[in-house]
């Protein structure tokens, strides 16, 4: 933010520039604030596409096979892509409310809006992916435990490796999604904190 830190600079130097750089540093702020909520839709949207067209490149029959047997998880997947069409709505309501915007105030309101989207939306994924991991590993184990006799050393071990994937599972969306969208994050809260030096 080398341009804004030069404009505020001006701004403690000279009061009868105050005004001028008051709208100077908005009209910045909201720029950049805009292109962030811009990215962030078209991030959500390549990951959308990315990742299920990975999953149908690599179809597996014996998955398909599992899912037909298991409906219930099935519809947990079809639910969240429901769900995340629902927040990739969201960011684009949000980059077309923020493109029009001539408020500082509502524009804090906005930037406040969108970094909860997104935080709900990495809790959501983090939530939805070890859920479905765990169903998953609950099948695949109880489908071997039966054909395998019922063994209870077997069952106690294969309940703590359930546990334990499930946890590295949500571990790993959590920081895919930090790396995803952390940078996204910390700048819409810069462009926060700089608008509210302006609207105080």
């Amino acid at each position: 933010m080398k341009e804004l830190d030069l404009l505020k600079r001006d701004w403690h130097k000279n009061d009868a520039f105050e005004q001028v750089s008051e709208v100077e540093i908005y009209k910045m702020l909201h720029q950049k604030s805009s292109s962030i909520v811009k990215w962030i839709l078209i991030v959500s949207l390549i990951e959308f596409v990315v990742i299920n067209g990975i999953s149908l490149l690599l179809n597996d029959p014996k998955y398909d096979e599992f899912i037909s047997n298991h409906p219930y998880i099935n519809y947990l997947e079809k639910f969240n892509y429901v769900v995340i069409v629902a927040f990739i709505y969201l960011f684009y309501r949000n980059f077309k409310n923020i493109s029009v915007l001539n408020s500082s105030k509502t524009l804090i309101k906005h930037i406040l809006k969108t970094r909860k989207i997104v935080t709900y939306y990495i809790y959501w994924n983090i939530f939805i992916g070890g859920i479905t991991g765990a169903l998953s590993g609950i099948e695949g184990f109880n489908e071997g435990f039966k054909s395998g006799g019922g063994d209870n050393a077997v069952l106690a071990t294969n309940c703590l490796t359930i546990i334990i994937m499930a946890a590295l599972i949500m571990g790993f969306i959590w920081l895919f999604y930090k790396l995803l969208y952390g940078s996204f994050l910390r700048k819409l809260k810069d462009n926060y904190t700089e608008l509210k030096k302006i609207d105080l």
